[in-house]
């Protein structure tokens, strides 16, 4: 096809020449698409790379705009306090108690007995700690690629299952089981460790059994340091608006008291325990023992889940509070990795820590900066400065963790609130909670998390069914049993059930069905056919009659 673009003015030299196919509609199109999909396929491809970048790394997404004057004080006082809580003990009481039943039934006293009789049994404790060592070191490699393989499957749909009711009771369960395991340290008296169904339970009967041993000054030391944050907390939360920052009541008990303990050296003087010889030096890393992986992965597999559910339960109740979203995928995926990686240099499994999370949340801590912070100072700790937490009695810390975890126990306040709202949201909330409680969060939650599935076969089996009826002079539609303005159109029945129908529901929905509108469609369809059968008799009937009238009229005129 050629075009001349120059006008009859300019010189006939000044022309340009094009050449193209000759188009059809068809081949138009999809040329036209081919431009289209390409387009699509960059601009898709540049926001999903970087929604996965994001995805693994969601640092990137606020750090670049982390406000420094509002939020780092609050991080630094927040990641301090959090920090010295985590030198002496273990993350998570039940995960330690479920790590270090598997530790002393894969490495027990029994295994390393030396020279002596079965009355006096002499046990090696430095081998048998070493293989202890290695069986827990073993455990979190693989609780860490059970973890990441489930989040990298898109497993955190799980957390789908864990319901508002199923999350707070199971919370507050947790927060029974973390304050019974510190009652002791606030007593002073000396009990076993308890793990499994009824562990509470048995916890406390030791408590009050050994109550008469309790130390007096110990107690004093606890309720003390428990009265002072209570107050301190109380006047955060009244001045909160007024106080440039929050009163720092954790880092305040634990200076003065480590202070006086130390010059009162009241661990020999007075019996009080104190947190002790902290261990210094980081240890070589090592490649775990991969043997011990086929005895282990139950164990494993039940750590990883109740690690997981834990982490994003806490997780759940600070975004409900705080207003963001959670993605299960992404934590089973961090928590994965954590496990994993760490795991190389002797570390333990780890997990959300309930009474170290309201800590840091309590005490202004608003980012991770908080929890990069406290994780300093351990190192620090750890590598050079243990001996100045030596004396810090181990009662301060059980009032810090009980304090903190007041705010676990108001959602008792959930009970009353449900009971007027939604009984079966209730049930689900008492089920998780006393199973927990009674059972053990990993038995526990696996009974919560059965209920609540049970409780929408039911949802779905006994909706709430309705007959509705037209508010006058508008176009809205109410029960008529509960609106009495609600008038039934006449000839006609709106029949509303809030659920879909399936095989499971189908019967109920029909007799629910009947019993509103007072029809029984089968009898209707009965009916109809009767109907239906006299009609074409009657026709028949009729037909008959006029074939016959016909062919007497056609007699009668053939007669004729």
């Amino acid at each position: 096809m050629e075009h001349v673009t120059a006008s009859e003015e300019l010189s006939a030299t000044l022309m340009y020449h094009v050449e193209r196919p000759v188009l059809n509609e068809v081949k138009r199109n999809e040329i036209f698409m081919q431009i289209v999909i390409s387009v699509l396929f960059f601009r898709c491809s540049s926001e999903k790379a970087k929604s996965v970048v994001f995805g693994f790394l969601p640092i990137l997404t606020w750090l670049p705009s982390y406000p420094l004057k509002q939020y780092l004080f609050g991080d630094i006082v927040s990641g301090i306090s959090t920090g010295v809580m985590q030198l002496p003990q273990g993350t998570f009481a039940v995960i330690s108690l479920m790590i270090g039943g598997v530790a002393v039934r894969e490495a027990p006293d029994s295994m390393f007995a030396v020279n002596g009789t079965n009355a006096s049994q002499i046990v090696d404790f430095e081998a048998r700690d070493a293989r202890r060592v290695e069986v827990v070191v073993a455990l979190t490699t693989l609780v860490g690629i059970i973890q990441f393989v489930l989040g990298l499957l898109r497993f955190g749909f799980l957390a789908i299952y864990l319901t508002e009711p199923l999350v707070r009771g199971f919370t507050t369960a947790a927060a029974v089981h973390v304050s019974v395991s510190q009652i002791k340290y606030l007593l002073g008296v000396h009990t076993a460790r308890f793990n499994g169904p009824l562990s509470v339970v048995y916890s406390l009967d030791a408590v009050f059994r050994n109550i008469a041993s309790t130390n007096v000054v110990t107690l004093i030391i606890g309720l003390v340091c428990t009265v002072f944050l209570y107050f301190i907390k109380d006047l955060n939360e009244r001045f909160k608006k007024k106080l440039p920052i929050p009163i720092p009541g954790e880092i305040i008990v634990v200076i003065v008291s480590t202070g006086i303990s130390y010059g009162m050296v009241m661990s020999e003087n007075y019996g009080v325990e104190v947190v002790g010889k902290i261990p210094t030096g980081l240890l070589p890393p090592k490649i775990p023992d991969f043997s011990v992986f086929p005895g282990l992965f139950p164990d494993a597999f039940a750590i990883a889940v109740v690690g997981f559910s834990i982490a994003i339960s806490l997780a759940k109740i600070f975004a409900l509070k705080h207003g963001y979203s959670v993605d299960g995928n992404q934590e089973l995926i961090a928590l994965g990795l954590c496990n994993f990686m760490s795991s190389f240099f002797h570390t333990f499994a780890v997990t959300a820590s309930m009474s170290r999370s309201l800590v840091q949340e309590s005490t202004g801590g608003h980012t991770e900066i908080a929890g990069l912070l406290a994780s300093l100072l351990v190192l620090l700790v750890v590598v050079a400065i243990g001996f100045v937490f030596q004396p810090l009695p181990t009662t301060v810390l059980a009032a810090i963790i009980m304090v903190n975890l007041l705010g676990m126990f108001k959602q008792m306040k959930d009970i009353p609130a449900l009971w007027r709202t939604s009984k079966i949201e209730l049930a689900i909330w008492l089920v998780s909670f006393f199973a927990s409680v009674l059972l053990g969060l990993d038995y526990g939650l696996v009974v919560a998390m059965g209920f609540a599935i049970l409780t929408v076969i039911y949802r779905t089996q006994c909706p709430k069914n309705a007959l509705l009826g037209q508010i006058p002079d508008t176009g809205l539609y109410f029960d008529v049993d509960e609106y009495e303005e609600a008038e039934e159109c006449t000839g006609i029945k709106i029949f509303q059930s809030n659920t879909s129908i399936y095989f499971a529901n189908s019967d109920l929905y029909v007799s629910a069905l009947k019993a509103k509108t007072g029809i029984d469609p089968a009898k209707l369809l009965a009916a109809r056919k009767s109907q239906l059968k006299y009609a074409k008799r009657d026709n028949g009937e009729r037909k008959a009659v006029n074939h016959c009238s016909a062919v007497k009229k056609n007699a009668v005129v053939l007669l004729v």
